[in-house]
């Protein structure tokens, strides 16, 4: 019982913004996002202090920050926002720099996997990928509330996104080897590394630790391992960009080769939030100095 108050607020909300026009609704999701950088001085904090890490400017970090902010409830509003009827409309605004790149692999035959930062708006990168016939499995979160963990996995499925629960054992991995198998594509977040138990890479000059879940599927299946940035493209447009697979170590050891690709992709996912650093929605610690 003590599921439902949430998710009824949230299902309340998602009803009350999905009858505004997308305007309104990403509007109310900016202005959100600057009431949330307002009162939430600890994930302010957090995102003035990761975007010092990637401009290099004290003076401009804060004013990014709240860009970051106002960025990230505008992502999500949409999520409340969208509906499956309307992932063609998202689809018709996006553009694609890179569809070769998924394309090739298609071909090879062997899936693949995005290594995605949290840029923009992910999940518009999924119709992209449905586009040329190739599937999407995401892995996600397994929340307390398993109301709204059914209604976040219906609406990705909206977007041609089939979830995995991130459970903690070993069946992940084979549902995500099995999916490869079948040629469709793994999309992981690559840029946080949620329990800790990642593998060290340098990110923005600072050592830390990355999934190591994207190169170890690579290296395990023979899957091309492609870094992916889903960008906001003015106030109702979106960009996909879609960069050349991480090579493959020809020498080293497995743990060797898994830590060698995570840091090739480090360095990419620098290059792709460097593109557009106040869509980068990452407020949580990150690096150990974070967390001092």
């Amino acid at each position: 019982m003590s599921e439902i108050p949430g998710y009824l607020a949230l299902r309340a909300g998602a009803g009350l913004i999905g009858l505004l026009p997308a305007s309104a609704a990403r509007s109310l999701g900016r202005f959100g996002g600057e009431i949330w950088h307002a009162t939430a001085k600890g994930r302010r904090t957090m995102s003035e202090r990761h975007m010092r890490r990637v401009l290099g400017d004290e003076a401009e970090a804060g004013r990014a920050a709240r860009s970051v902010m106002k960025s990230y409830g505008r992502y999500y509003a949409e999520a409340l926002w969208a509906r499956g009827k309307r992932v063609d409309e998202l689809r018709s605004q996006t553009i694609v720099d890179g569809l070769e790149q998924i394309i090739g692999a298609r071909e090879e035959g062997r899936g693949m996997i995005y290594g995605l930062p949290h840029v923009g708006n992910w999940e518009v990168a999924a119709p992209v990928s449905v586009d040329v016939k190739v599937p999407v499995v995401a892995v996600a979160e397994n929340l307390p509330n398993r109301r709204i963990t059914d209604w976040f996995t219906k609406m990705r499925a909206d977007f041609g996104i089939e979830v995995v629960l991130a459970t903690g054992g070993t069946e992940v991995m084979r549902k995500l080897e099995a999916a490869l198998s079948a040629n469709k594509a793994v999309a992981l977040l690559a840029d946080r590394d949620l329990k800790g138990r990642g593998v060290p890479a340098v990110f923005f000059g600072e050592e830390t630790t990355l999934p190591a879940g994207p190169a170890t599927l690579a290296l395990r299946t023979g899957a091309p391992l492609l870094p992916v940035a889903s960008y906001y493209d003015g106030d109702d447009g979106y960009r996909v960009v879609i960069r050349p697979a991480i090579p493959v170590p020809a020498e080293g050891t497995r743990s060797e080769k898994v830590r060698t690709m995570t840091q090739d992709l480090a360095v990419e996912m620098e290059s792709l939030i460097r593109a557009a650093p106040q869509q980068w929605h990452l407020v949580q610690p990150n690096w150990p100095s974070d967390r001092e």
